[in-house]
C-alpha cells in the first residue's frame, strides 16, 4: 500500500486495502453509492468492513448530480437524526463524491466524510482536492463548496470492474496532468498504448501532481487553475449533453476540450499531442463553438463578457488567467 499525505488527509492506494479504515469513532455511518453500482462492488465494501451502515442509493448520471438529490440525502440525513459526530462514506464515481462532499460539507455546517473512488476518473480526480459540487440550471459544477474528505481509499481492485469507457474518463485526466504540468510524464504516457502501462504507478503519478498544485492554492485563486486546461470548453460540452439523448462520457468530452482548447496553445507539439489523444478516443468530433457559447458564458472563471482559459504553453507549462473575449472564440 501506497499514501500520500495532503494538507490534512491522506491518500491511500493498493489492493485489499479497505479493511484498514477505521470507523470506531463514529455513531452513526452512512454509505453514499450508486443505484446502478454493480453488486460485487457493494458486496466487496460490505465484506472487508464490519461495521452497521445506513445506505442511500441515488442515480448518479451527471444530469442527477442537482439539487433534488441533494434534497433527498438532507431529508435522509435529517430524519435519521445524523449530526456533527456522524461519516458519510462516498463509494462510487465521481458524482458520488461531488455530491456525497457536498451535502457532507453543508449538513449541519458540515459532517466527516471518506471518499472510496470505485472509477479511474474518480481516483485520479474527484476524489480528492476539496472541491465539491452540484450542476444547477443545466450548467455543470455551478454550486459547490471546499472542503476537504477526512481520508480518501483507492483500491485498485476496483478498476477490474471497469469497462473500456469508464477506463478512458479518467485516463484523460492523467494526459492532462502530464501536459500541464510534468514533461517527462507526458513521454512515458505518450510512449505506450494506454493498456500497456502500470497503472497503479500512473495513478500514483498524477494523484501527487494533483496534491502539489492544490497546495500552491487550495482555493482555486491562481495556479490551481491550470487543473482547468481541455475543461473550460470541455464542461460546456458536458452541459451541452446534459439534457440531450445521446450522451457523452466526462473523458470524452474533455478529450474534445483539450483539442479545441489547443488552438489557443503555443506549444509546438500540438500535433503530436492531438495525435495521441485521437488514438486513444476514437471518433471524436469538435462541438460547434456556436453551440457553447450559453455554457461557456456561465464558466466559473469568467470576468465580464471574457472567457477565462488555462493555455498550454508547452508540455508540462501551463498558464492560467488568459481572458479571450466571447465574440473571438
Amino acid at each position: 500500500m501506497k499514501s500520500i499525505i495532503c494538507e490534512n488527509y491522506k491518500i491511500f492506494i493498493g489492493e485489499n486495502i479497505l479493511r484498514n479504515i477505521q470507523l470506531d469513532s463514529y455513531k452513526k455511518i452512512c454509505l453514499l453509492t450508486d443505484k446502478n453500482q454493480k453488486n460485487n462492488i457493494i458486496d466487496y465494501f460490505l465484506k472487508e468492513i464490519k461495521s452497521e451502515f445506513d445506505i442511500i442509493e441515488i442515480e448518479s448520471s451527471e444530469i442527477n448530480k442537482n439539487i433534488s438529490s441533494v434534497l433527498n440525502i438532507w431529508n435522509f440525513l435529517s430524519q435519521n437524526n445524523y449530526n456533527k459526530n456522524s461519516l458519510i462514506i462516498n463509494l462510487g464515481g465521481g458524482v458520488i463524491c461531488d455530491i456525497g462532499g457536498f451535502c457532507a460539507s453543508t449538513f449541519k455546517r458540515g459532517v466527516d466524510f471518506l471518499n472510496i473512488p470505485t472509477t479511474l476518473l474518480s481516483m485520479v480526480d474527484a476524489s480528492i482536492g476539496g472541491k465539491n459540487g452540484i450542476n444547477f440550471l443545466g450548467f455543470k459544477n455551478q454550486i459547490g463548496t471546499f472542503k476537504n474528505p477526512i481520508s480518501v481509499y483507492i483500491d485498485t481492485n476496483f478498476l477490474n470492474t471497469l469497462e473500456t469507457n469508464q477506463w478512458l474518463s479518467g485516463y484523460v485526466e492523467i494526459v492532462k496532468s502530464a501536459l500541464i504540468y510534468d514533461s517527462d510524464f507526458w513521454t512515458l504516457l505518450s510512449s505506450k498504448f494506454y493498456k500497456n502501462h502500470n497503472i497503479n504507478e500512473l495513478i500514483f503519478k498524477s494523484l501527487n501532481i494533483k496534491k502539489e498544485i492544490v497546495e500552491k492554492d487550495p482555493f482555486d485563486k491562481g495556479p490551481r487553475k491550470i487543473l482547468n486546461f481541455g475543461h473550460t470548453i470541455g464542461h460546456a460540452i458536458e452541459s451541452f449533453y446534459l439534457n440531450k439523448k445521446k450522451k457523452i462520457t466526462h473523458g470524452k468530452a474533455i478529450a474534445m476540450g483539450i483539442i479545441m482548447e489547443l488552438k489557443y496553445s503555443r506549444t509546438r507539439k500540438k500535433n503530436e499531442i492531438i495525435k495521441y489523444i485521437k488514438s486513444i478516443y476514437k471518433e471524436i468530433e469538435e462541438v460547434d463553438i456556436n453551440h457553447l457559447i450559453k455554457y461557456l458564458k456561465h464558466d466559473k472563471k469568467n470576468e465580464d463578457n471574457l472567457i477565462n482559459f488555462s493555455i498550454l504553453k508547452d508540455i508540462g507549462k501551463c498558464d492560467f488567467n488568459n481572458y479571450i473575449n466571447i465574440d473571438d472564440l
